[in-house]
């Protein structure tokens, strides 16, 4: 029996013989067979949280209704090829990602393609491979979407993205949908009328409706409630000033994942009912149309569908002071410590019976001060060679990886029925594949 001081998180974890096990899998074993830094993936939690979104969204918004996976959290061909066969969309923020899914054979009629600052070159590969729509963000980009669709003969669907002026309360850095954000024309400066009357005015352009998103890791209904009912308005007013009717809204994405025992535990279904249920009534009281709606998740469909095994390099104890453990990883694999001081569960994969009675700091190999994956974390005393496992490392982990100090991206291990290997180990070929010799 595991150590009743150690919490799960999460129901695709459990323990057999004092390892740690990861949808089925004995953690401890596949570090053997496979060497760390490891990334697991539980490929049947992916594809049930992918169709608990379809399926409460078809049920609760309408048959139109679709989930978007936004790929940025994992771009990888057996992301999108999952994505595929569960009759979801994807929204791309790239043309590396665009590229990536056309090589897995998803459809990219059913792509969404987002993004601050389109180049010529990006716009032109787009409309070239068939994109389905692109998600504007400034009038410059909408100017050149039109030059180009114009040229490649055809006429291109766009939705707009505007930013309804929500503060979701979540780290500044996640944040999207305040009126200084980065992305979007904002509703309160007028500018999202603006752009929204240009866009009608363009030949070679097909409106079809507006997103906006307001950030992630929001465990709360009330800033979609809020953010829909800014935008529904919105929509009205460019139906009576525009005499525009649109047939989508995407709300983006941004539920919560649990990272550590002090998040909430939330229901994606019950979130969507009930911010349904809010703009069903909205557009009744204030008889306003209702379009289609799309939603954007991402992290919530991959983050606790992953998982990132290490090995203990050293420890190293500073009396009085501070305990480190160091890894064979670190912000090469996972920089969100470093970034935004994102919390983590940290477990001894191969001492799960043990007392978790030794406070430390898990800290990278990078020769890098900040190289850390989490402070005060509370596990086994551990020695060179034990395993150290970081909890929910799906999203944004390998998605947002580096070779800095030349170090190799790990493997990606897709667990289901058996397991197969979803993205190889960097070789040394591999980090210096690019390197050209000088005369």
């Amino acid at each position: 029996m595991y150590c009743k001081e150690v919490n799960l998180l999460h129901d695709n974890l459990s323990v057999r013989d004092g390892h740690l096990c990861f949808a089925g899998y004995d953690t401890v074993e596949l570090a053997k067979k496979y060497g760390t830094p490891l990334m697991l993936l539980d490929e049947q939690r992916i594809r049930n949280t992918m169709r608990t979104y379809k399926n409460a969204m078809e049920k609760y918004f309408g048959k139109e209704s679709k989930p978007l996976y936004a790929s940025k959290a994992l771009s990888c061909i057996a992301m999108y090829q999952i994505a595929k066969e569960e009759g979801i969309y994807t929204d791309i923020v790239s043309i590396g990602e665009l590229y990536t899914a056309k090589r897995a054979g998803f459809p990219l009629e059913n792509a969404f393609f987002h993004g601050n600052s389109k180049t010529d070159f990006d716009i032109e590969y787009a409309i070239e491979n068939g994109i389905g729509y692109f998600v504007v963000d400034t009038s410059d980009e909408l100017y050149a979407l039109d030059r180009i669709a114009e040229k490649k003969g055809v006429v291109q669907k766009i939705l707009l993205r505007i930013t309804p002026g929500i503060d979701p309360h979540t780290h500044s850095a996640i944040s999207t949908g305040k009126v200084d954000s980065k992305f979007g024309t904002a509703i309160e400066t007028g500018q999202a009328l603006e752009i929204t009357a240009s866009a009608l005015c363009m030949s070679n352009l097909r409106l079809e409706g507006f997103h906006c998103h307001i950030g992630s890791q929001i465990f709360e209904i009330e800033p979609y409630c809020d953010a829909s009912e800014i935008m529904l308005g919105f929509i009205d007013k460019v139906k009576e000033e525009l005499g525009f009717t649109p047939t989508i809204l995407n709300l983006g994405g941004g539920f919560g994942v649990r990272y550590v025992e002090s998040d909430p535990v939330i229901s994606y279904e019950e979130n969507i009912k009930r911010i349904a249920e809010h703009i069903d009534s909205y557009c009744e009281a204030n008889q306003l149309y209702k379009p289609t709606i799309l939603m954007e998740p991402g992290r919530s469909i991959v983050a606790d569908s992953g998982m990132t095994i290490y090995t203990v390099g050293s420890v190293k104890k500073i009396p009085e002071y501070k305990n480190y453990v160091a890894i064979d990883g670190g912000m090469a694999d996972n920089p969100r410590y470093a970034l935004y001081q994102s919390s983590y569960t940290v477990l001894c994969a191969n001492k799960m019976n043990e007392s978790p009675s030794f406070n430390c700091t898990i800290a990278g190999r990078l020769c890098e001060s900040g190289d850390l994956i989490q402070e005060n974390v509370m596990i086994p005393p551990v020695q060179r060679g034990d395993n150290i496992a970081v909890l929910v490392t799906g999203a944004y982990n390998y998605a947002m990886s580096s070779n800095y100090n030349r170090v190799h991206r790990p493997l990606v291990l897709m667990l289901g029925e058996s397991e197969r290997i979803a993205i190889k180990r960097e070789s040394f070929e591999d980090v210096s594949r690019l390197d050209e010799f000088l005369d």
